[in-house]
């Protein structure tokens, strides 16, 4: 089956892809783990082009550029409009400057930012690793379709998961616990680290752990306006005034988002999704990804070769 859609008024896909996989031991983004050697990008793009999203945007490190466009990009060239962005350590505002040493990029908030030129239509937001379903792409499709660009405050959405469906068996994850108002708005976001199972309650039993296992979480799968830029901006300048001097210091899309909200510069709608997630962090997960792809392929969700 071939997927092709070109709309310039279409919303556009921004694809966080510049990640260095550390936990992982490799690039992720590009390893293949679908029955015909698609990486999980490739579901990602299939399932927004079915959606009719009409550009996609990936952001990247200039080191693997030319691995990236070869084994990813070069295959949706044909189909969509395909740009590539850089996220880059001393592509900062204001003037600073990355600290002497440091190595690690400065977070998915940074990401976008980086992506701002390039963005002028409501654009989704997603990791190249993580698996999100056919029915987020839907959701995020028809919200961004019928959003006004010039809106204010903007508006913008976010897909939520449930945190017990998106857990490693492997290692502790971080996840974006979310807080949502009775009208279906995000409030707040509050991003936890080092979660796995055994922070999760047994049984309802009054039990030290944290979570329930049915808050809603941030799996960075967002749509947003082009108003959210300046804002973006400022609070990145105040983030490199206050951490810009760590090696491991990031800003993150919920802090961003967080402080849109806060600001009444933005409301954000949670809108549940019945797709399953799943993603790539650690390189044990490997074998439970191509097991999911499989069996989404049998069960005639996707072809079996989905370029072919």
């Amino acid at each position: 089956m071939s997927i092709s859609f070109e709309n310039p008024c279409a919303p556009a896909l921004l694809i966080l892809a510049a990640g260095m996989g550390s936990r992982y031991g490799g690039l992720k983004q590009i390893d293949p783990v679908g029955p015909g050697g698609e990486t999980v990008l490739d579901y990602s793009v299939y399932d927004a082009l079915a959606a009719k999203f009409g550009k996609l945007v990936f952001v990247i490190r200039r080191d693997f550029e030319q691995a990236f466009r070869e084994k990813a990009g070069r295959r949706f060239e044909s189909k969509v409009d395909v740009r590539y962005v850089y996220q880059e350590l001393d592509r900062l505002p204001g003037g600073h400057k990355a600290p002497a040493g440091r190595e690690k990029p400065w977070g998915t908030g940074h990401a976008v930012w980086c992506a701002g030129a390039d963005l002028t239509e409501p654009f989704a937001v997603i990791n190249a690793d993580d698996y999100y379903g056919a029915d987020s792409f839907r959701q995020l499709g028809r919200f961004l379709a019928s959003t006004d660009v010039a809106g204010r405050p903007a508006r913008c959405c976010m897909i939520g998961f449930r945190l017990v469906n998106t857990l490693s068996e492997f290692g502790s994850v971080s996840r974006g616990i979310c807080t949502v108002d009775a009208q279906g708005f995000l409030t707040n976001v509050n991003e936890v680290t080092g979660i796995d199972h055994t922070h999760l309650e047994a049984g309802g039993s009054a039990s030290p752990a944290r979570f329930s296992g049915d808050e809603i979480v941030s799996m960075n799968c967002w749509g947003f306006t082009p108003a959210i830029f300046p804002s973006l901006e400022r609070q990145f300048t105040g983030f490199l005034a206050a951490h810009g001097h760590g090696l491991k210091s990031e800003f993150y899309i919920p802090s961003a988002v967080t402080g849109l909200i806060n600001a009444g510069e933005a409301t954000v709608s949670i809108l549940p999704t019945s797709s399953s997630w799943f993603g790539v962090t650690y390189r044990e997960d490997r074998p439970r990804v191509v097991a999911s792809l499989q069996a989404l392929v049998q069960s005639g969700v996707y072809p079996a070769s989905l370029w072919s």
